[in-house]
């Protein structure tokens, strides 16, 4: 793996809560942390596993190690939205992170 494998900005984005003047509580995302990645689409074992729960639209993206990245988050990539589905800590070593992401329809 070398750096410039890590070509693409994703943007990690967060549900968060707020209240508008109404008094009335209101969900949106907000971007969290813009980083670099290695952006890639399934292959072999890996596509026909997802193909298997139809999801064919799962997305790896390989990035530096982050603490804080959680599934509860999302990725904006190329105006493409996309659900976290996994996120591994690549040999444990903690210098890169394989996130499976899911793109979201553009109808929800």
């Amino acid at each position: 793996m070398s750096i410039g494998d890590l070509r693409h900005r994703i943007i990690f984005q967060r549900l968060t809560s707020a209240v508008n003047e109404n008094g009335f509580d209101i969900e949106a995302w907000q971007d969290y942390k813009t980083v670099w990645a290695a952006v890639s689409n399934l292959n072999g074992r890996e596509y026909y596993q997802a193909a298997a729960i139809q999801a064919e639209k799962t997305v790896k993206f390989l990035i530096r190690h982050i603490e804080s990245v959680d599934t509860s988050m999302r990725i904006l990539f190329k105006d493409k939205q996309y659900n976290i589905t996994s996120i591994d800590n690549m040999k444990y070593e903690n210098k890169y992170i394989e996130i499976k992401a899911l793109e979201v329809d553009s109808s929800g």
